[in-house]
């Protein structure tokens, strides 16, 4: 229950390491005031940062569970076996509450990476050191802080909102602040963050680039409907001239081509034992597997059998039907699997690369690929009354997955398409309910959702008898609701 306040408290307690990207820092030996010293100290501090991306985007608790098992892009292949992780099912069936364990977790690690960037923002300025390298620093805690806070924004709504380390427990207890003033910080952050940022191919493989920063401020405007705002910035990414999409959809995913030509953001994983190793994409298998169809999967060396769990981001019937004739995206993405109870599953396979060793997979996460960034300038474009070129950029995404131009004729036809487009193309990478929430249709279409899930529950991967609570989907919130636990520490919750 005090955590929180534990990540505020020592987030700036950092103590020399490798200087390897991937690695974090120690947390327990030096203070902030006697760490910041030297530029070595603040390459540190920001590696730090990133580090505590990881586990927000890994496990069973990742930023996916909030984007993807929200919506009617994925769901649960119930394990009448396993009833240890009923917190995705809540999350699944809008039962969630406050001690949620899952929306509890994202929150609190989101804060943790603001906590660090925090840090490295209030001591920088104190310290002399070469001017460019400490812009780029000031530029990555920047974007990160604006990364966290949407991500807590658009889930939580009003929340606290530090700017500077907290040092005592007093303050760490900030009332919460209003919807606006965090989205005008974030584009704050995000805006100092570009200005400040080099491009993709100036910048290390990994770290957060002005292209990056540009296309959260194009995405951060688009849910605030600024839309000549959006596109501005996101036109900003397409004119570099550093971003293409890979010819092959599945190759945008290719382990062994991290950080390709198409990759605007991703958080760092590392195959192999030292801590750095991503293990997201067997909490979206489905359970149980045999040792067998565990290797098949995997190709790993000593595959061991899954029993103890259960399958989420299983992606729905209502995604797989979604897919045109020859969209080439539907085999690079979805693939099916029979369980021992005979029941045939689909589980998502474009971020499903082979490995060496179980649970320790070296697939990165995509925050941000450049083909959202041109459906996402589409959408603007097509929001500012520029329908013929906004059919342009969506259509470059459609001829990479092997399909036609567009038919959408008028402006709210093409909004329905780029929506569709954008529900299948990003599939399984978070963005689904953020869209529905954003667009205005989260209320209806998960109410419907719901009504088909209630209605036939072994087409939506119940066995047997066993449906889903009765109470499932009658309440549909737009927002999680702020944690338990974190209120025994404010009085403002």
């Amino acid at each position: 229950m005090k955590k929180l306040l534990y990540i505020f408290l020592i987030a700036g307690l950092l103590t020399a390491c490798s200087e390897d990207f991937l690695e974090l820092p120690s947390e327990v030996s030096l203070s902030s005031g006697t760490f910041f010293q030297t530029e070595s100290d603040f390459q540190q501090a920001i590696n730090g940062a990133y580090a505590a991306l990881r586990p927000l985007y890994d496990g069973d608790d990742g930023m996916w569970a909030l984007g993807e098992m929200r919506s009617d892009n994925t769901h649960y292949a119930f394990n009448p076996d396993f009833r240890a992780l009923v917190a995705q099912e809540e999350i699944a069936d809008f039962l969630n509450i406050p001690a949620n364990a899952i929306s509890t977790t994202i929150y609190i690690e989101n804060y943790q990476v603001i906590a660090r960037a925090n840090q490295i923002l209030a001591f920088i300025d104190g310290v002399d050191f070469n001017a460019a390298s400490k812009e780029r620093i000031r530029g990555e805690a920047h974007f990160l802080r604006a990364l966290c806070y949407f991500n807590l924004v658009q889930s939580f709504g009003e929340i606290p909102m530090h700017l500077i380390p907290a040092t005592t427990r007093e303050e760490t207890a900030l009332p919460l602040s209003s919807v606006d003033d965090v989205y005008a910080q974030i584009i704050s952050d995000a805006q100092e963050a570009a200005s400040l940022l080099g491009s993709k191919s100036e910048m290390e493989p990994g770290r957060a680039t002005s292209g990056a920063a540009n296309t959260l401020l194009g995405n951060v405007y688009m849910v605030r409907e600024q839309w000549s705002e959006a596109a501005n910035a996101l036109q900003s990414v397409v004119n570099s001239g550093e971003y293409a999409l890979i010819a092959d959809y599945a190759g945008a995913f290719d382990v062994g081509n991290p950080n390709n030509s198409e990759s605007v953001f991703e958080v760092q994983y590392q195959e192999g034992t030292d801590g750095f190793a991503s293990s997201f994409i067997y909490e979206w298998l489905p359970y149980p597997l045999s040792a067998e169809q565990v290797g098949n999967l995997t190709n790993t060396s000593n595959p061991q059998a899954l029993t103890e769990g259960e399958g989420f981001n299983i992606p729905t019937p209502d995604l797989i039907t979604l897919y045109e004739d020859g969209d080439e995206r539907l085999a690079a993405s979805i693939a099916t699997i029979e369980l021992n109870d005979g029941r045939v599953i689909p589980y998502c396979t474009k971020l499903l690369q082979p490995h060496s060793l179980q649970l320790l997979t070296g697939t990165n996460w995509p925050v941000y690929r450049y083909s959202e960034t041109l459906l996402l300038l589409a959408e603007a474009l097509n929001e500012s009354n520029n329908t013929a070129q906004a059919a342009d950029y969506l259509n470059q995404v459609r001829a990479r997955a092997g399909l036609p131009p567009t038919t959408a004729a008028s402006q709210s036809e093409l909004r329905d398409a780029i929506l569709r487009e954008r529900r299948v193309e990003l599939s399984f990478e978070g963005k689904r309910w953020f869209d529905l929430v954003r667009t205005g249709r989260a209320v209806d279409v998960m109410s419907a959702y719901g009504e088909r899930v209630k209605a036939n529950p072994q087409d939506y991967y119940y066995p047997g008898t066993i449906s889903p609570a009765p109470s499932s989907y009658t309440n549909i919130e737009l927002l999680f609701p702020l944690p338990a636990s974190e209120s025994l520490l404010s009085p403002f919750f």
